[in-house]
């Protein structure tokens, strides 16, 4: 079983917090967590799959969390949202009576939209939230993941012991970081990914939207599966589905709080705002869902293909911010583009300094590449350490605080 960064960081809330809520996409990994963390606890555990639990929890929570007291594991709390107020009040009542409160209740649940509603209306101040995403590499490949340093030092010492061969690199993006994938290496990929588009539209998506055209909202996936790290345009992506605006900018919602994708909103200060792009990118949180929607199911034919850049940007993206959620380490992401196409793909706003990161798919890089930097050169924040990230092998400098560095810096 591969061991999650994440699971030290959840422990450290249950023990500080009464409720901590575990969110992510179908599949990520939340209930192998739990009952990883359960073996160290002394938490009961009830899932909601279970039909029985599930019509007994929204008939008559109360009684439901009378039969399993708390400390208590409850798997895809979202089917009973009811729980959430006897939630809160036996929390306050534990609290009133002097008792510690602490460590009562762990839920998970993948639908974030029904989740935060219950969250936000009853156990505002009271529950810890951690977004669970899936696999890193360097979960997979079990070596220590950090946020990624801005430390050359630490840079250096990383790739001194930790490579990913560009084959490699390439075999994993096309099969995706969902935790089944791995625990069963013989799970052919593509059924995988087939079983789990026809689950979340069916399970998921049916109960969040009424969804008359399914084959339309599968066939809106895979288009902008093929245009993840690239310009998120509602009117292009209304054309090619037919539909309208209304119900493209309807459906990404649902995939954005579905965990599905992500919108990276543009970077801009009072300086620069009126030449730069108001529209976000879009990236799918899973590499290899995107490539079996996008029928790029080779690891091969994805590296000659025109779609090279775009996915290796996307894991990169996609590495990087798992690296600090899954260290609970907060940071800003965003991309700069202005009317110009000077573009930056990621900039992350850390401790109050701006770093500027491009992805590439190559191995040899210069000046030339980062000429985008010097767009944010009068930006209210330092600009501190900055990087191309790529397939070299090495760490090499570009410019003043600016470096190549490899993909397995991540």
């Amino acid at each position: 079983m591969i061991k999650r960064t994440i699971e030290s960081k959840v422990i450290n809330l249950i023990r500080n917090r009464p409720v901590t809520l575990i969110t992510g996409a179908r599949q990520v990994g939340k209930s192998t967590l739990c009952k990883m963390i359960m073996d160290k606890f002394k938490f009961n555990y009830v899932s909601l799959d279970d039909l029985r639990e599930k019509e007994l929890a929204i008939k008559d929570p109360e009684l439901f969390l009378t039969l399993h007291p708390a400390p208590l594991i409850i798997d895809e709390i979202q089917y009973a949202p009811k729980l959430f107020n006897v939630i809160e009040s036996i929390v306050n009542k534990a609290k009133f009576n002097n008792n510690s409160n602490y460590g009562m209740y762990l839920l998970t649940g993948s639908q974030i939209y029904k989740l935060m509603i219950g969250v936000s209306e009853s156990l505002a101040g009271r529950v810890s939230i951690v977004d669970l995403s899936p696999l890193s590499m360097s979960e997979i490949n079990n070596v220590k993941e950090e946020p990624l340093s801005f430390n050359m030092e630490n840079i250096h010492k990383r790739v001194s012991t930790y490579k990913i061969d560009i084959n490699t690199l390439y075999s994993h993006i096309v099969r995706g970081f969902y935790p089944e994938l791995y625990a069963n290496k013989s799970l052919d990929s593509n059924q995988f990914y087939s079983d789990y588009i026809q689950t979340y539209i069916e399970r998921d998506v049916s109960q969040i939207i009424k969804l008359n055209e399914k084959l339309k909202f599968q066939r809106f996936m895979e288009i902008l599966a093929s245009l993840t790290g690239e310009e998120y345009i509602v009117n292009n992506l209304a054309k090619d589905v037919g539909v309208d605006n209304k119900t493209i900018m309807s459906w990404t919602s649902v995939l954005v709080s579905s965990d599905i994708i992500r919108l990276l909103e543009p970077y801009n200060e009072n300086s620069i705002v009126k030449r730069v792009i108001k529209r976000p990118k879009v990236y799918f949180n899973d590499t290899g869902l995107a490539c079996y929607l996008a029928r790029l199911n080779n690891p091969k034919n994805l590296m000659a293909s025109v779609f090279n850049g775009r996915f290796i940007e996307t894991y990169i993206v996609n590495e990087i911010i798992k690296s600090f959620k899954n260290n609970l380490k907060d940071a800003n992401f965003y991309y700069y583009r202005d009317t110009k196409q000077n573009e930056i793909d990621l900039v992350i706003l850390l401790d109050g300094e701006l770093h500027l990161i491009e992805c590439k798919s190559g191995i040899s890089y210069s000046k030339n590449d980062i000429k985008s930097f010097s767009k944010l050169k009068d930006s209210k924040y330092k600009i501190g350490v900055c990087y191309i990230i790529s397939n070299t092998d090495k760490v090499y400098p570009i410019d003043k605080d600016i470096y190549c560095i490899p993909i397995s810096s991540i």
